[in-house]
């Protein structure tokens, strides 16, 4: 068992998302995963490392053709568990650098909302990449997200009391960007870091949006907010998330591109 399973054998994904705060992140990327959509009817659409499957199973009941392929044996588990009778949701156990059993421009939007979080070269990052471009159809959709680089020196080294430590690690850079390994579990990135893999593979950005922006930074503040007050949070959060300005300072971006 690596690193990654045996974090998500003992991780609540879903209530991750379900919490209020964690429901910003999901509010917002389904509102961009719904604009992608629009109004075209059924869509078919990949959802690469799909976790438990909070995205793939609201899209699939939805009415939409949704294939949800995930590496850890204990997320699909939880997934198959959550299914009725009446699911069509396809299942499918896979990694995001191997998508050789879906064809090219098979799926008209393709969901790459955790693999990169995990990935930690700029070769396997180009490779996942390029893969989803692969299997999106011309003029299609692919989304992805990203665990962003400041965040986490300003909560978890400053915010924690983590600095000596990650000093003796030296996980840290001069310039301050944080050096993750697979036991570390998690890979963080910056904006210009983000630009530069999208010119690798055939794409174009129609949108760069931070998918919970100060809410992570919040977190025990907006978990206490009475629904009427967090409802206000997150018409706050959607006015202000396309800024530019912010999304560096966001935990988790979200990337939407269209292969060209």
């Amino acid at each position: 068992m690596n690193y990654l399973e045996a974090y998500y054998n003992e991780y609540n994904e879903d209530g991750r998302l379900t919490s209020q705060h964690g429901q910003v992140e999901y509010i917002t990327t389904q509102k961009y995963i719904h604009e992608c959509i629009g109004n075209a009817g059924a869509r078919k659409i990949l959802e690469i490392g799909a976790g438990t499957g909070r995205y793939s199973i609201a899209l699939s009941r939805e009415g939409h053709d949704v294939t949800a392929l995930e590496l850890v044996d204990h997320n699909i588990d939880v997934m198959k568990s959550k299914l009725t009778e009446n699911d069509t949701l396809k299942i499918v156990k896979g990694n995001a650098l191997d998508l050789s059993s879906f064809a090219d421009e098979e799926f008209d939007i393709t969901l790459l909302l955790g693999p990169m979080y995990h990935l930690y070269s700029v070769k396997v990052k180009e490779k996942a990449l390029s893969e989803a471009v692969r299997v999106t159809k011309k003029g299609g959709y692919i989304l992805v997200a990203y665990c962003m680089n400041d965040p986490t020196v300003v909560q978890f080294v400053f915010g924690k009391g983590h600095l000596a430590d990650v000093i003796e690690k030296q996980m840290l850079t001069s310039d301050w960007h944080t050096v993750s390994q697979p036991v570390d579990l998690f890979e963080m990135i910056r904006t210009e870091e983000i630009d530069e893999l999208n010119k690798t593979a055939s794409v174009e950005r129609v949108k760069l949006v931070a998918a919970d922006g100060a809410t992570n930074y919040m977190r025990e503040i907006v978990d206490a907010m009475d629904r009427e007050t967090f409802f206000k949070w997150v018409e706050y959060h959607l006015s202000t998330c396309e800024r530019q300005d912010l999304i560096g300072a966001s935990h988790h971006t979200l990337d939407i591109l269209r292969k060209v």
